[in-house]
């Protein structure tokens, strides 16, 4: 993995700046003074790399368990792309360091607590730039070891810093991005499985795919609306099932939980959509402080560091998949509650009250959906002043990209809830077929996990369907 020469001369020409504004002494942030409320302390020329150093040391205050090695690897190559852009005046070895941590597989331990998101995620990328000066904890081939074997290991030379290179690989948004990015591509799959268990559990329970009229969408058009409209639509097709009831129902319409699907999984989508765009957007920005533009000789101080469009992004993020979650919950109760249920016995069970069927795994969804309610609190509307009052707002955005990460986690585990319980009420509507692709959704649930004829365990069901989440069994029917 290399830099472009375009890359490579913008990058050279921004510390031809900082070189030059070095050689007349003139005080600039970051470059000759100290951080922070210690902005007006000027630093002699000879104690700059050091303070680069201590610079790292003192913001390597995260707490709690490391970061996964995905969410690691992608803040290497964010930071890596910020610095590349030429605003951050740094020399290139040091874009080329952090992009031989991650060609050589050394991934530094990043703990997951302690950002306020402003000046941007301050110690997590502390914890991850130890490592690129040799000290620190990185995971190599597994193995926890200090920065400096890891680096020996992967015969790598510790980077030396210079004056501005540690305030720029600190200043960012990078942690807060790499875990909601993640996040969010998951969440963009289960939106999409919420349609398909969304259509099982119709199916299950005798509803009606009238409320997916196109007509319908049309006149209120909303792009989600129309699309998971069109995807339930599709996902139905050729139902027997339908076919057995179209004539001689006397229900008139649905629960909300079956007839607005579209109109909620839609809102969901265009939020996830709106979240996506927000992250697209800063992934190609410079969030560092004070920006270096060559062109002009200027070293401008800002707050592009500043996580306010992420943390409010994160939250919506995180109230939407909370919605989400609870409209699955509500059909999962539909089809395990004997008052409400359309002919499905008791909790799905054959023999119930000898046995208690699917009972708990709506207890253990209920749980799900409460933390998720819970964590769909925002992060944004807190702000703890800091550094002595001079970092007066911060953003929380590492807490709402923590917080969003967990809503998925839930919510993909409430989903598999739903798909066991929907394919259990499906088969007892045997003989008659659901929709072809239910029909096969079905067949494929069916070789990981057997139907319930006697009460198991539903958690191991239920982990093998948050498996089969992972292993894309269903992505071929969520479009």
């Amino acid at each position: 993995m290399g830099l472009s020469p375009s890359a490579l001369a913008r990058v050279d020409a921004s510390r031809q700046l900082i070189e030059e504004i070095l050689a007349k002494e003139v005080a600039v942030y970051g470059v000759n003074t100290g951080f922070g409320k210690l902005s007006d302390v000027r630093i002699p020329g000879n104690h700059l790399s050091e303070l680069q150093v201590n610079l790292l040391r003192s913001h390597a205050c995260g707490l709690g368990r490391p970061l996964p090695e995905a969410a690691v690897r992608a803040m290497l190559l964010l930071r890596a792309n910020v610095l590349a852009k030429g605003f951050s005046g740094v020399r290139r070895e040091v874009i080329e360091m952090l992009t031989s941590l991650l060609d050589r597989g050394i991934h530094p331990v990043v703990p997951e607590k302690g950002s306020v998101g402003a000046s941007g995620d301050l110690a997590p990328l502390a914890h991850l730039a130890l490592v690129l000066i040799g000290e620190g904890e990185a995971f190599y081939h597994g193995q926890r070891i200090s920065g400096s074997e890891a680096l020996r290991r992967a015969e790598l030379a510790p980077l030396r810093l210079e004056a501005k290179e540690g305030l720029a690989l600190l200043n960012g948004t990078q942690a807060m991005t790499a875990v909601a990015s993640l996040a969010l591509y998951g969440a963009q799959r289960l939106v999409r499985i919420a349609d398909v268990a969304g259509a099982m559990s119709l199916e299950a329970l005798r509803g009606t795919p009238s409320a997916f009229d196109p007509r319908i969408q049309k006149a209120r058009p909303h792009r989600g609306q129309a699309v998971a409209a069109r995807h339930l639509t599709v996902l139905l097709d050729r139902s027997e099932i339908r076919e057995s009831h179209r004539t001689n129902d006397p229900r008139i319409q649905d629960a909300y939980c079956l007839r607005c699907m579209p109109q909620v999984h839609g809102a969901v989508r265009d939020a996830l959509d709106h979240v996506t765009s927000i992250v697209e957007i800063e992934t190609g920005s410079a969030t560092d402080n004070p920006l270096v533009f060559a062109a002009s000789g200027d070293v401008l101080s800002g707050g592009n560091f500043h996580g306010a469009p992420l943390s409010y992004a994160f939250d919506y993020a995180a109230i939407a998949l909370t919605d989400l979650a609870s409209i699955c919950e509500r059909r999962i109760d539909r089809l395990i509650n004997p008052d409400i249920n359309e002919g499905l016995p008791p909790f799905l069970s054959s023999e119930a009250g000898l046995s208690s069927g699917y009972m708990m795994a709506h207890v253990a969804a209920a749980a799900l959906l409460n933390e998720c309610k819970v964590l769909a609190h925002p992060a944004s509307v807190d702000s703890v002043p800091t550094s002595g009052g001079k970092e007066d707002h911060v953003s929380m955005g590492m807490n709402a990209a923590l917080k969003m990460r967990q809503i998925v986690e839930d919510v993909e585990q409430i989903l598999a809830i739903e798909l066991l319980c929907a394919a259990q009420g499906l088969d007892y509507r045997k003989p008659l077929k659901p929709g072809k692709q239910i029909e096969q959704v079905l067949t494929a649930i069916r070789k990981i996990v057997p139907p319930l004829e006697a009460d198991r365990p539903p958690a191991t069901d239920i982990n093998q369907l948050v498996q089969g989440i992972h292993e894309d069994l269903f992505d071929a029917f969520a479009e």
